[in-house]
């Protein structure tokens, strides 16, 4: 059995869920591994395709391979929101262990067709490998909101539904899941996130009876985790709240340091921040 799948089902047994946070360069990739190693539970880093554009899909794959041999902590690397048939390819032929298409803008028919045929390419070249397939928008840029996105699925009536959620998962064949069910990407600077439907994720998950995954998990609050693991929820993804960290850290290290050059030296309260936040969330979803 594929290891990651092995792990995201003892995870679902035991009510927890796995950590999915996304890096575009080498402090954060080292920053979540050594959390994941200082916690002792496995950890699934993600590069949307903006981000393994900057850092390069191959050298992407050869870092966090590196890291798990030095480090011997089960580390995944997965192709985040991959809008593409064409970047499809490129993830896997340079190696991605996971990969999610992301047609959540789509029909429901067309995000079917343009799924299963993803899923269908993907097992032919590597049967290992896992794919994710989105169901509802829920916006598609981690970042400081003012407003909810525009088209994103927040509304009951707009969010993903269990019959056509069980529909989905039967015609394509994904492993994975990801639902809208009031959560959104990005977190807003001065209020909270949109609460989400914790019942809807027990519906969807009583129909597909596969692994959900949360999107958009910055800015909820831990009881609401709680509650999603607690309902079905396998995977939680965190982009923003690292983001935030990595920019908020750097400014004051600058201040701190302001006549320091050597990049390392300004970085280290970088890796430092950012690797506490990676570390209170995989003990908040692994119960620790």
């Amino acid at each position: 059995m594929n290891e990651l799948i092995n792990l995201i089902q003892k995870a679902s047994q035991e009510k927890r869920a796995i950590g999915h946070f996304n890096a575009a360069e080498t402090v954060t990739l080292r920053a979540i591994a050594e959390a994941a190693k200082k916690t002792g539970v496995p950890v699934i880093i993600g590069t949307s395709e903006g981000e393994r554009g900057f850092l390069g899909p191959k050298e992407a794959i050869a870092l966090v391979r590196s890291l798990r041999e030095s480090l011997g902590v089960p580390i995944f690397i997965n192709a985040d929101h991959t809008h593409s048939f064409e970047k499809v390819v490129e993830a896997i032929e340079a190696g991605y262990d996971a990969i999610l298409f992301d047609g959540g803008k789509l029909s429901f028919e067309e995000n079917i067709k343009e799924t299963k045929r993803v899923v269908e390419y993907v097992k032919s070249k590597n049967p290992m490998a896992i794919v994710e397939g989105e169901l509802g928008y829920i916006g598609s840029s981690s970042m400081i909101l003012k407003e909810i996105p525009q088209g994103a699925a927040i509304e009951e009536k707009d969010l993903t539904k269990a019959d056509e959620a069980a529909t989905f998962v039967k015609e394509t064949g994904v492993d994975l899941l990801a639902p809208a069910i009031g959560n959104i990407h990005g977190m807003f600077k001065n209020a909270p996130n949109p609460k989400i439907n914790i019942d809807r994720i027990r519906e969807i998950k009583s129909k597909t009876n596969i692994p959900l995954v949360l999107h958009g998990g910055s800015g909820t609050s831990d009881e609401e985790f709680s509650a999603a693991i607690d309902a079905g929820i396998n995977i939680i993804h965190i982009n923003t709240e690292l983001r935030v960290g990595w920019r908020s850290s750097l400014e004051a290290s600058l201040v701190e340091n302001k006549d320091e050059i050597a990049a390392y030296k300004v970085m280290a309260k970088v890796q430092e921040a950012v690797g506490h936040i990676v570390e209170k969330r995989l003990q908040l979803f692994s119960r620790l």
